[in-house]
């Protein structure tokens, strides 16, 4: 019987899923008493013949793929936890790469009682080649782009309202429910405010570590803020004391520059305000690109991670009032 089951959802990874298993197979944590479910989302590549070549390959990992005819996220993960045997549950990403200590250490804080649900931080990586992907990966660890989400920049330990991916007991799992099926994204977020509600502890470790794929252009960056977006507002109308200041910002500045600019046709005035407005939000963005740009000599980044976290704020804010409109 395994005592550690990670699950994983995927879709179409045949990219990345062969990193994902090697780097389980390197883990530190003893291999006969780990088992993987994948949770496939009826890819139409060639994802299960990519995991089929690892297993022919590597029979010392137990591996199970399971179907996910839902193709979303929290179903996956439902469908794994069905599927797993373990004790304790690690949640991973078929675009993530664990450190080879990363099961270890999970287990060890969940064993000495730091949290009901621990993860740790990301290093994110760009997802393809180009001054483009290069700026996305550096935008999404930024402060200024992610705000108080400490998985993707902290150096320090403590509690924390998420963490990407997470690791809990079983019977934890069983006690607060499983992955809200309803939501396409946030399926996280919302099992965390669960736990906490319940008196559970979210901790974050940034000794637990693993590599993050950001998106590769800056179209497929705004497809997943917009969804991130529409899909938080869904999640906040059932807990609205979640609402953090970082996540209230973007729709606040996506309604600003659209008030200023409908107002401009009738009230010359509002050019100047608009006008300066965007002007001091180029100044902060480039401003919070400098240090990147100087410490990686590279010139590209002074104007690709201003328009990456331009990017994600306008994306994250429209995705948010377009759900405010459709309910």
């Amino acid at each position: 019987m395994p005592t550690v089951s990670i699950i994983v959802p995927c879709y179409n990874e045949e990219r990345t899923i062969r990193l994902l298993l090697d780097a389980i197979y390197r883990q530190t944590f003893r291999r006969d008493e780990m088992e993987v479910i994948l949770a496939d989302g009826m890819s139409t590549d060639r994802t299960r013949e990519v995991v089929a070549a690892f297993q022919s390959e590597h029979p010392g990992l137990a591996i199970c793929v399971v179907d996910n005819p839902k193709r979303i996220i929290p179903a996956g993960l439902n469908r794994a936890i069905e599927a797993a045997n373990g004790e304790y549950l690690v949640r991973l990403d078929a675009h993530s790469v664990p450190a080879d200590d990363y099961v270890q250490r999970c287990i060890e804080a969940l064993q000495a009682g730091k949290g009901e649900n621990v993860g740790g931080v990301w290093e994110i990586h760009p997802g393809g080649t180009g001054w483009v992907a290069r700026s996305i990966a550096l935008a999404a660890a930024h402060p200024l782009g992610v705000g108080d989400a400490y998985y993707r920049f902290t150096q320090t330990a403590g509690e924390v309202d998420t963490v990407p991916f997470g690791a809990f007991r079983r019977e934890t799992i069983e006690r607060i429910g499983r992955y809200d099926e309803t939501l396409l994204t946030n399926e996280d977020y919302e099992l965390n405010t669960r736990l906490r509600k319940q008196g559970g502890k979210v901790w974050l470790d940034p000794r637990i570590r693993s590599v993050y794929f950001a998106r590769a252009s800056l179209r497929a960056l705004a497809k997943q803020y917009w969804r991130y977006g529409y899909w938080k507002l869904r999640m906040l109308r059932r807990y609205p004391r979640t609402l953090r200041w970082r996540q209230a910002l973007p729709p606040l500045f996506v309604l600003g520059a659209a008030g200023l600019a409908l107002l401009a046709v009738f009230w010359p005035p509002a050019r100047i305000l608009l006008g300066i407005g965007l002007g001091l939000y180029v100044l902060i963005l480039a401003a919070g690109a400098l240090p990147a740009a100087l410490r990686r000599k590279d010139a590209s980044l002074l104007v690709g991670v201003p328009l990456a976290i331009a990017t994600m704020h306008a994306s994250w804010g429209s995705g948010f009032i377009f759900s405010m409109l459709r309910k």
